[in-house]
């Protein structure tokens, strides 16, 4: 949400038919339909329609199963949630996104959840072609997937509602108990504050990870650590929406109101499917140019986090 998740999250965790094949049971999901992907799809009251030479672009294995394989880390709201507890069908921002550029590529975005930390292996062995999961495009993610960004945006502060400890800003977390999901941009962040903390003579922050940033939200309820390090976006989406919006608020820190080190996040492809990555590229930039993507993130009240120009790896095509 380095997801940005070196980032991320907030409910459990959806499965959705995850291939057009029966071979990716294995992954957790299940065999899709072999109905045709529909000619038109309705994304966040945007309508969809296939543009038959992006299709006719894609690999051909992905033609032949109409199906991208995607990875995510569900929940971790707003960009992979659960419509309703303990159903298999998901929302959110990265899920709405898929579907918007399977609409446009011909072919469906089929979502199957992974612990975060599994994902990009899972995608290197080629279990999945691609992963959403508010993925931080960084130089060393690079090395093994190929990104084509879609936000940018950074790490935000999640403390109880009335914010008790008194927490202003990042330096404020020195001495304190801290939640964050383990293998995140998040924990990279509260790792490197420590120097800042021991240069201003403070004690270290006391980092407690956790396998989900659900977990990290119990233990802020229950006072076992004063606040959630996640991304900005998840944050503002959980304090949103937690108990009608009773239980927590994003601390506002006027040095960094995009969020601590914004960077980009992006969706990781395999690079041994060039033509998909460039595909999904010319793809996102329709829906930038159309107004599209906008409009999804601003249906999760993060309208801000949309990119002007679709990137490959940082790169302008």
């Amino acid at each position: 949400m380095v997801h940005t998740r070196l980032t991320r999250h907030v409910t459990a965790a959806a499965v959705l038919p995850a291939v057009a094949v029966a071979t990716l049971t294995a992954c957790g999901g299940q065999a899709a339909s072999t109905a045709a992907p529909p000619a038109r799809v309705t994304v966040a009251g945007a309508q969809i329609t296939r543009d038959a030479a992006l299709h006719d672009a894609l690999p051909a294995g992905i033609k032949d199963s109409d199906t991208v394989r995607v990875a995510t880390d569900a929940p971790y709201a707003p960009f992979a949630m659960f419509v309703t507890e303990g159903k298999p069908d998901l929302t959110g921002l990265d899920y709405d996104l898929g579907q918007a550029l399977g609409a446009k590529l011909g072919v469906r975005f089929a979502f199957t959840p992974q612990k975060f930390d599994g994902i990009v292996p899972a995608v290197q062995a080629g279990k999945f072609d691609v992963a959403m999961s508010a993925l931080t495009d960084t130089k060393e993610r690079r090395q093994v997937l190929d990104f084509v960004d879609y936000s940018v945006s950074g790490s935000g502060v999640l403390v109880a509602k009335g914010n008790p400890a008194r927490i202003a800003k990042l330096d404020d977390l020195c001495g304190r108990n801290v939640g964050v999901e383990a293998a995140t941009h998040q924990l990279q962040l509260l790792q490197a504050h420590q120097a800042a903390c021991k240069a201003a003579g403070r004690p270290q922050i006391g980092i407690q990870t956790f396998p989900k940033d659900s977990d990290a939200q119990l233990a802020l309820r229950s006072g076992k650590v004063v606040a959630d390090v996640l991304t900005k976006p998840a944050a503002g989406w959980t304090a949103k929406t937690a108990d009608g919006g009773g239980a927590f608020e994003v601390v506002d820190d006027p040095s960094a109101s995009a969020g601590y080190g914004a960077t980009p996040n992006g969706i990781g492809v395999s690079k041994n499917l060039p033509q998909l990555t460039e595909a999904i590229r010319k793809a996102l930039q329709q829906l930038i140019d159309e107004g599209t993507l906008t409009r999804i993130c601003d249906k999760y009240g993060a309208a801000s986090i949309a990119v002007k120009q679709a990137t490959k790896n940082g790169m302008v095509s």
